[in-house]
């Protein structure tokens, strides 16, 4: 009886949306993800300016590429799916290549997050929460994580996410996977997007996409973003396109958070800026996408997204040299992106 009762006290995936002025974001607390946002372009003409599905289905079945939603326990890969803390040695599921991506086979995106609260009023807010049980796709420890995501300012979006964990230290890196196209999510791909980057070396990777240890200075490369440019202008010298953590360390700060990137489509004339608190930033060109039937029947192909994912190093678990992503009990993990 009390195993039934647990069941049913289980939050069920629920829709929600938040509005101020112009901007509109709609939401799932399934994998605390957006769906939708609403933005005007230079004429007040909205347009839903990120990837996604019409449903909630597609997130849950599988169908989605970490569309909208934060990916976690640890964002990103970690070579051959293991790590050693204290002595002990913790293997996790392997679900991409030799790694793990994201979290496991079960993220934080594919579960169902509590909703804690919902504000309306001035700068209307929607808070979520989840915990992570010790030995959650191998992880030590209990971790209790809450991301909230506001609208505040004018056509400004904040997301505050946090973890304190219970009992175990524990890697802990939280990233946001939306795929943004200034354009319109139906509109095409984005290599016409111009994108400027706030960090002038890039973590090189391997075969396996696992960085190498190394900070590769980016002056004169492919990978130079310091001065805007047009994404298409370079993709065609990177194989694959991009996919690399930028190094955030030469953008100006604001309220403790620094400038990581600017993305500006020429044809709406709108522009995304972007700060957070975290020392790096995954540049991805949705080089995997081939042909998913998103939002009102349109078509992703390869680039028709790309996605601006501060977070911790990749592998930083495993490199001794990169930004420690262990937190302690009695440590709050804190990550601020707008």
């Amino acid at each position: 009886m009390a195993e039934h009762l647990e069941l049913q006290q289980q939050p069920e995936p629920q829709a929600f949306e938040l509005q101020k002025g112009d901007l509109r974001l709609k939401l799932t607390n399934w994998g605390a993800t957006i769906t939708s946002l609403q933005v005007p372009d230079a004429n007040g003409n909205l347009a839903d300016v990120v990837l996604g599905f019409d449903s909630l289905t597609p997130y849950m079945d599988g169908s989605s590429r970490y569309f909208g939603c934060i990916v976690g326990r640890v964002a990103n890969r970690i070579k051959n799916g293991g790590f050693t803390l204290s002595g002990q040695h913790y293997s996790l599921p392997i679900n991409n290549g030799p790694n793990t991506l994201h979290g496991g086979k079960i993220g934080f995106d594919k579960v169902v997050w509590k909703v804690e609260e919902q504000k309306d009023g001035e700068n209307p807010s929607v808070k979520f929460s989840y915990h992570s049980h010790d030995g959650e796709q191998g992880f030590p420890g209990d971790l209790d994580v809450s991301a909230t995501y506001t609208l505040s300012g004018n056509l400004e979006l904040r997301l505050d996410m946090e973890a304190v964990p219970r009992n175990k230290p524990t890697p802990v890196s939280l990233a946001q996977h939306t795929y943004w196209n200034l354009a319109g999510h139906n509109s095409g791909d984005i290599l016409n997007h111009s994108v400027q980057i706030w960090g002038s070396h890039v973590t090189p990777v391997d075969e396996n996409l696992i960085p190498t240890g190394e900070l590769l200075p980016i002056k004169g490369t492919a990978f130079d973003f310091t001065n805007e440019k047009i994404v298409g202008s370079t993709i065609s010298e990177v194989p694959g396109g991009y996919d690399h953590n930028y190094v955030l360390d030469c953008g100006e700060s604001m309220d403790g958070l620094k400038h990581a990137a600017k993305v500006r489509d020429h044809s709406s004339s709108r522009v995304l800026d972007l700060w957070t608190s975290a020392p790096g930033m995954q540049f991805y060109t949705g080089n995997f996408l081939d042909g998913i039937v998103g939002k009102e029947g349109a078509v992703y192909g390869k680039h028709a997204g790309l996605c601006l994912e501060t977070q911790g190093f990749p592998n930083a678990v495993n490199q001794a040299n990169f930004p420690s992503i262990i937190v302690s009990p009695g440590e709050v993990y804190g990550h601020t992106m707008d």
